[in-house]
């Protein structure tokens, strides 16, 4: 029996666990990357390089993914490319459009014109949503934030509703914060645990803000099983909140040490108009666990446990 083959467009950590989690499903993988050597780091940490084809693919360069489709005919296409830092966008306007609204359209202007069988999944931001009372589900309003990043997730999630009005298969799915080890070191919470770690004093911004933080295999668990389900837009996410404060608190207290004694606050590390609550609807995720008996487990003591002891 042939594999199912699944395309994943991006080389960063979604697509590094989520390949690792179908290759455990016998199923093939194929990752494109505009460069061939960056990132596939994260691959090779997971000792899974050798298993995947990587493949060479600029995401607005239409004639190189139409010739890709048709070579490789995935099943299920994940477009988890494009450009993910909300401060670097700034600088990077042009190629912050490019790399999430250009490429899916692409993308999908192919998979309408071509009449292909397959689904598309694209991975969409919970910052997209303006928050009430610091709660942000698909009935949200969308942010009326102008940062590029906020600004091309927005169009990108309306293009795909549109697609997907004309008959196509294509999802949204939204996460908020996805934790790894294998996220850079300047993320917060591994930031914080490798300080602790390596009982080091840390500058840090403001630390009474409040944040929805998930476990990177939980959410690519919770990737698959939607990816079974109808076309539409889902929100995955452990709907938990927790903050700065009590990051820095559990980090340091896993080192025998009081977090007062190794942090200061700069302000020049503070966002401009940052939401003091910013999390998922626990309600999200009501789906997962009443079409698949699946819920989130690890988070708040326990994501910084799980964070601490990987590095």
């Amino acid at each position: 029996m042939n594999k199912k083959v699944n395309m994943i467009i991006g080389t960063g950590v979604l697509g590094a666990y989520l390949s690792s989690f179908l290759l455990n499903k016998n199923e093939k993988v194929i990752v494109t990357s505009r460069s061939l050597i960056k990132k596939i780091s994260n691959y090779e940490a997971l000792k899974i390089k050798n298993k995947i084809k990587f493949v060479k693919l600029n995401v607005n360069n239409k004639k190189q993914i139409e010739k890709l489709i048709k070579k490789y005919n995935p099943k299920k296409i994940f477009y988890f490319s494009g450009q993910s830092s909300i401060t670097k966008s700034i600088k990077n306007k042009k190629e912050t459009i490019r790399s999430h609204y250009d490429g899916t359209k692409n993308f999908l202007e192919i998979i309408k014109q071509k009449h292909l069988n397959l689904k598309f999944f694209k991975a969409n931001s919970g910052y997209i949503f303006s928050p009430n009372k610091g709660i942000v589900s698909l009935k949200s309003k969308l942010s009326s934030n102008r940062n590029p990043y906020v600004v091309a997730q927005q169009k990108t999630f309306r293009l795909i509703k549109k697609y997907r009005d004309e008959g196509l298969s294509v999802y949204n799915l939204i996460f908020m914060q996805v934790e790894s080890p294998l996220r850079s070191n300047d993320f917060f919470i591994k930031k914080v645990c490798i300080a602790a770690k390596y009982k080091k004093k840390i500058i840090v911004g403001n630390i009474n803000t409040y944040r929805d933080y998930s476990w990177v295999t939980e959410i690519i668990k919770a990737i698959f099983l939607t990816s079974n389900l109808k076309a539409q837009d889902y929100f995955i996410s452990a709907g938990k909140k927790m903050s700065g404060k009590k990051i820095l608190k559990k980090a340091y207290s896993l080192s025998n040490l009081n977090y007062k004694n190794y942090f200061s606050s700069n302000k020049k590390y503070f966002r401009i108009n940052e939401n003091e609550i910013l999390i998922g609807s626990v309600k999200n995720s009501f789906y997962l666990k009443n079409k698949f008996n699946f819920s989130f487990k690890i988070f708040g003591d326990r994501l910084i446990k799980e964070m601490y002891k990987s590095l």
